[in-house]
C-alpha cells in the first residue's frame, strides 16, 4: 500500500498532482461561503428554468439560518431533512449546517415507519420536508421526538408562470396543510428569520459532525453513518483534483438525490464549493435526464447504471448532442463491461470526446473514494485511488494484506472515513478499525484484487456470494454474462436455500422489448449458460420479470428478489 501510494498513481494520468492535497479546515457552510464571496454573480443552480447567483444563495442561507435559529434549533441538534433536489433543501442543508446542527438527511419517499425511525434514531424535534410529503410526517409524529415540521413547496422557488401551471397540475394533488402550533409553512418560516437578530455563530471544525446519511453497510441493517465537514471538503477538493478539466462556472446535472452521498457529495457540494454550477432535477426520469443534458449543455453528469442503462433505450434521442460532456462518472452499483461498451458507443454516437469513468465507493467514506483515470481504463478496473485515500486487499476480516492479484476483502481509509455508526459503538469498533500503519480502516465487506500500478478491481460483495456446494460464486460476473447476450436488458443472480447445496443459484431476467418471455426464449439463455458459465455455478432456473425491484438509490435490489423467494419456499 505505501509504495503505491508513494509513487502517487495518479501522477502518471494527470501530471503534477501533489502527493498530498490541502484540505479546507472550516464547516461545509463556510467554504461555499467563501466560493460565493469570489464569484457571487456567478450561476450556483438552475431549477425549472430559474437561476439563482453564489450571491443571492448565500443570503437565503443566512436568512433560513435565522429562521432555524427562530424555531429552536441550535448547536448540535439534529434537523432531519426530507426534500427532492430543490433550492430549499440546498439553504436548509448548509444553513443547518451554518448553526452547528446535523443534517440528517431522510428520502422524502420512504415509507412511513422508515421515517419514524429515521426520526428516533436521530433523535430529531425539527423536521423540513415539501408539502406533498407532510402526512407521513403528521401520522408518526406522536411517537417521535418531533416538535417542528417546516413545510415547503416546490411552487416557492418556480416562475410567477410556471407557478401558475404547477397550481393546476401537481399543486391540485396535495392535501391541504392544517393550521397547527406544530406546523410552520414556508413563508412564516422566513418571516421568522426576517425579525430574529444576528447573533454569533459557532465556531465548527472539520472534525465536527456535519451530515447523517443512512446505509446497511456492511451488515445490510439500516444504520446512521455520521459524516464530518471535513469528509465532504476532502471530497470535494479530489473530486477537483482528479478532474483536472474542471473550471468553476462548470455544469452539473445534479440528478442523483440529496439523501445519498453520491448526490450530496459529488453532484452538490463539490460543485458549489468550487465554483461549480448545478442543474437541479428533483424529479426525473431517463427521458428527461438525457433532454436536460443537451437543454443545458451539461459538463458533468452521474448516475447508477441502471438509469444509464435505461438511457440507451429511450427513443427519440438521435439529435440530442452531447458534446458538452467533460466527465461521465458511473457508481452506486458495479458497471458491466458489457453496458460501458454500449455506453461508451452510445456517447460517441451524440458527439462527445470523451468514455464513462466508473468510480468505487461506500456511504461510509461518503461516497467515491476511487475513480478510473480521463485517459485510460482498464477492464473490468473501478480506477485509482483518490489523492490521500488508501486501499489495500487483506485476507476477508484481518489486517492481512495481500499479495497484487490476490482477491481478499477491500479496505479503505483517509480524509473521507465516516465519524461513526450513530449511537452504535459495537458496529463501529467493527467497522472501523485501527491498524499499526496508525490509519483508520474501514472493512467494506467488499470482494477485489488490486494490480502493481494500484488500480482496484470490484469482485462482488462478500454478503452476496453465493457459497454453492462448496463453490464460491459471485453474482455480479454471472449478471455481466447474461447481460452481454443480446436478449437480455438487465439481470440479477441471487442464492436460493437448498437442502443439498445450501444455496443454488437463481438467475431473474428482464428482457429486451419485444422479445418474447415463452419457453424458446429460456431455452436460448440456458444453452447460452452452459456455454459460458462453470457447472457448479449454472442458474438453476431463469425467471423473467417485466421489471426489477430497485432499492430507493436505482439499485437493483436483489435482497427483495432473496426475500421473495425464501417466502415462497417456506409457503408464506
Amino acid at each position: 500500500m505505501n509504495d503505491i501510494t508513494a509513487r502517487t498513481p495518479w501522477a502518471p494520468f494527470l501530471g503534477d498532482l501533489p502527493l498530498t492535497l490541502e484540505y479546507f479546515q472550516g464547516s461545509m457552510y463556510e467554504m461555499v461561503r467563501d466560493t460565493a464571496l469570489k464569484m457571487p454573480d456567478s450561476v450556483a443552480f438552475d431549477f425549472m428554468g430559474r437561476r439563482t447567483t453564489y450571491g443571492r444563495m448565500i443570503e437565503k442561507i443566512d436568512l433560513i439560518a435565522l429562521s432555524l435559529s427562530h424555531e429552536g434549533v441550535g448547536e448540535n441538534d439534529r434537523v432531519t431533512i426530507a426534500m427532492p433536489n430543490c433550492p430549499q433543501a440546498i439553504y436548509i442543508l448548509y444553513a443547518v449546517n451554518k448553526l452547528g446542527a446535523v443534517a440528517n438527511m431522510v428520502h422524502p419517499l420512504s415509507a412511513e415507519k422508515e421515517i419514524e425511525f429515521y426520526l428516533n434514531a436521530a433523535g430529531s424535534s425539527v423536521a423540513v420536508t415539501l408539502d406533498q410529503f407532510y402526512g407521513k410526517f403528521e401520522a408518526v409524529r406522536a411517537g417521535t421526538p418531533l416538535k417542528k415540521i417546516i413545510i415547503a413547496s416546490v411552487a416557492d422557488e418556480l416562475s410567477l408562470l410556471k407557478k401558475a401551471g404547477y397550481g393546476l397540475t401537481q399543486g391540485r394533488k396535495t392535501a391541504r396543510i392544517p393550521e397547527a402550533p406544530h406546523i410552520v409553512k414556508w413563508k412564516a418560516f422566513l418571516s421568522g428569520g426576517s425579525h430574529e437578530s444576528i447573533r454569533p455563530y459557532p465556531e465548527k471544525t472539520a472534525q465536527d459532525p456535519a451530515v447523517i446519511l443512512y446505509s446497511g453497510g456492511t451488515t445490510g441493517t439500516t444504520k446512521g453513518i455520521v459524516l464530518t465537514n471535513l469528509n465532504f471538503n476532502a471530497l470535494s477538493a479530489q473530486i477537483v483534483a482528479v478532474n483536472p478539466m474542471f473550471e468553476p462556472g462548470d455544469k452539473m446535472l445534479a440528478a442523483m438525490p440529496l439523501f445519498h452521498g453520491f448526490g450530496l457529495g459529488v453532484c452538490i457540494h463539490s460543485m458549489l464549493s468550487n465554483g461549480g454550477r448545478c442543474v437541479l432535477v428533483p424529479r426525473f426520469s431517463p427521458k428527461s435526464y438525457g433532454k436536460m443534458i443537451s437543454k443545458y449543455k451539461c459538463n458533468f453528469i452521474a448516475g447508477v447504471p441502471t438509469l444509464y442503462e435505461a438511457l440507451l433505450r429511450l427513443p427519440g434521442m438521435e439529435k440530442e448532442d452531447m458534446s458538452s460532456l467533460k466527465g461521465v462518472f458511473s457508481g452506486g452499483d458495479s458497471l458491466s463491461v458489457e453496458l460501458k461498451k454500449k455506453l461508451d458507443k452510445y456517447l460517441k454516437e451524440h458527439k462527445a470526446k470523451i468514455q464513462v469513468r466508473e468510480g468505487y465507493g461506500t456511504t461510509e467514506t461518503v461516497t467515491a473514494c476511487c475513480l478510473t483515470p480521463p485517459h485510460m481504463y482498464k477492464e473490468g478496473s473501478i480506477g485509482l485511488p483518490f489523492p490521500d485515500t488508501y486501499i489495500k486487499i487483506v485476507k476477508p476480516g484481518t489486517d492481512e494484506e495481500l499479495p497484487y492479484g490476490e482477491e481478499g476483502e477491500i479496505l479503505l481509509a483517509g480524509p473521507t472515513v465516516m465519524k461513526e455508526y450513530m449511537n452504535n459503538p459495537e458496529e463501529t469498533a467493527e467497522t472501523l478499525r485501527r491498524h499499526s500503519d496508525g490509519l483508520t480502516w474501514v472493512y467494506t465487506g467488499d470482494l477485489g484484487t488490486m494490480d502493481e500500478q494500484g488500480f482496484i478491481y470490484f469482485r462482488g460483495r462478500a454478503k452476496r456470494m453465493i457459497v454453492t456446494s462448496g463453490y464460491n460464486v459471485y453474482p455480479g460476473q454471472l449478471e455481466n454474462i447474461l447481460d452481454a447476450h443480446p436478449l437480455v436488458q438487465m439481470s440479477c443472480v441471487i442464492g436460493v436455500p437448498d437442502p443439498i447445496k445450501i444455496k443454488k443459484v437463481k438467475a431473474f431476467v428482464k428482457l429486451c422489448a419485444g422479445v418474447s418471455p415463452d419457453a424458446e426464449t429460456k431455452q436460448k439463455l440456458m444453452d447460452y449458460c452452459r456455454k459460458n458459465i462453470a457447472r457448479y455455478a449454472l442458474p438453476y432456473d431463469i425467471e423473467f420479470r417485466d421489471d426489477m425491484p430497485k432499492t430507493l438509490v436505482g439499485k437493483v435490489a436483489y435482497r427483495k428478489l432473496e426475500e421473495e423467494e425464501e417466502a415462497r419456499l417456506s409457503g408464506s
